[in-house]
């Protein structure tokens, strides 16, 4: 949720108001809205155990993405059914008065299905509930079928259309529906170089009666698939810090300070570790590991290691999602990141909205057809 021109920085008549309760006096916060949470079922995710759960069949759509691609007939490729849906929403009698739309952010349904069980997750809201709702409806997606909901990490492009989605959804959910997220710290109110970034509303979710399961761990989501938990910075990935956050609770929205380390509790804005940030993986059988990356704050080598250690797999049959490989990361940085996508060998590589154009044509000239461009509407269907 965007402030509405309040000012939440460190010196500003809001954060001089709180004072110490928005930088560390966390006692009288827990005081005046703790009892929200803890009324509103916030929970521990279910860890995932030795062994992730299997599917026979998992299809990823592209809700929201920053391009709309038209005309490109349907195709498989490495044994994945590649589905493509045309901008405009057509019918023999009239002329398209709606279309599928771009923006700068990124949502993806997950449909699974195990024998006769099926399973609907949505993975983060996009940058607005416009056109978030507008492209569900094109695309014929059911908010009434989902059976969890997962946001990847606290940046706006992630959850800037999640208010607007559960107004408009109000009473169709499922009831106690879980929403994923990393940590407390995905609430904190963060801003980037253009000023303000928002802040996750807490309230709209506890309102709209979810289930918030919070997934420092690896964790299982609706039986089917699995976070990462945690992504450690394993590899040579060095991922840009375009935001920076704060710890405290400003006008009612923002991360309780007494649930964050104690390191980050400042009082001023420090950068973003997007320690927080998690993915979303399942194992298609007999194919191996489906990793949807969503941003890759964290880097994306280091998303896919840690669905691998989680899991306990080592086979990438796809990874699908932002690998946020933009300027300014050189050449030699992305030529680094493809010889690591080498080793891992995915069957197919999927980039979406926060991957530069540079990365995908390299990684074209690299791996071949095992890239694939993704774009709204587009649904990948990856089966046993």
């Amino acid at each position: 949720m965007l402030f509405g021109g309040c000012d939440c920085a460190p010196g500003s008549s809001l954060l001089s108001a709180y004072g110490s309760l928005c930088a560390g006096g966390a006692g009288f916060v827990s005081a005046v809205i703790g009892t929200m949470v803890v009324n509103a079922r916030t929970a521990t995710a279910p860890k995932l155990g030795r062994n992730a759960p299997e599917v026979d069949r998992l299809a990823v759509r592209m809700v929201t993405d920053n391009i709309v691609i038209q005309f490109v007939p349907p195709e498989t490729r490495h044994g994945v059914t590649i589905e493509r849906r045309v901008g405009a929403h057509l019918s023999a009698d009239a002329p398209p008065r709606t279309a599928l739309n771009g923006e700068w952010g990124l949502s993806m349904h997950a449909q699974s299905r195990r024998g006769d069980e099926e399973r609907n997750v949505l993975v983060d809201f996009g940058y607005t509930p416009e056109v978030l709702l507008n492209n569900m409806s094109i695309l014929k997606i059911d908010p009434a079928a989902f059976d969890a909901l997962v946001l990847s990490h606290g940046h706006y492009d992630h959850f800037g259309g999640l208010v607007g989605f559960l107004k408009a959804n109000r009473g169709k959910l499922k009831r106690d529906i879980p929403f994923f997220i990393g940590g407390e710290d995905a609430f904190c109110i963060r801003r980037n170089p253009a000023g303000q970034y928002g802040a996750l509303d807490r309230k709209a979710i506890l309102d709209a009666e979810l289930m918030l399961m919070m997934s420092e761990g690896s964790a299982i989501v609706a039986d089917h698939a699995f976070t990462t938990g945690r992504i450690g910075q394993t590899s040579f990935e060095k991922p840009l810090q375009p935001s920076s956050e704060i710890v405290g609770i400003f006008d009612g929205m923002g991360c309780f300070p007494e649930k964050m380390p104690a390191p980050k509790n400042t009082g001023s804005y420090i950068p973003d570790d997007f320690d927080h940030e998690i993915g979303t993986a399942y194992l298609v059988k007999g194919k191996g590991l489906v990793v949807l990356t969503s941003c890759s704050h964290r880097g994306v080598i280091n998303t896919v290691k840690q669905a691998q250690e989680a899991s306990g797999v080592d086979k990438v049959h796809a990874v699908i999602g932002g690998f946020h490989i933009v300027p300014p990361l050189g050449d030699d940085y992305i030529h680094r990141t493809i010889d690591a996508f080498k080793e891992v060998d995915p069957d197919l590589l999927i980039p979406a909205h926060c991957t530069g154009d540079r990365f995908y044509d390299l990684a074209r000239d690299a791996m071949g057809d095992k890239v694939v461009h993704a774009a709204v509407g587009t649904r990948f269907v990856f089966s046993s």
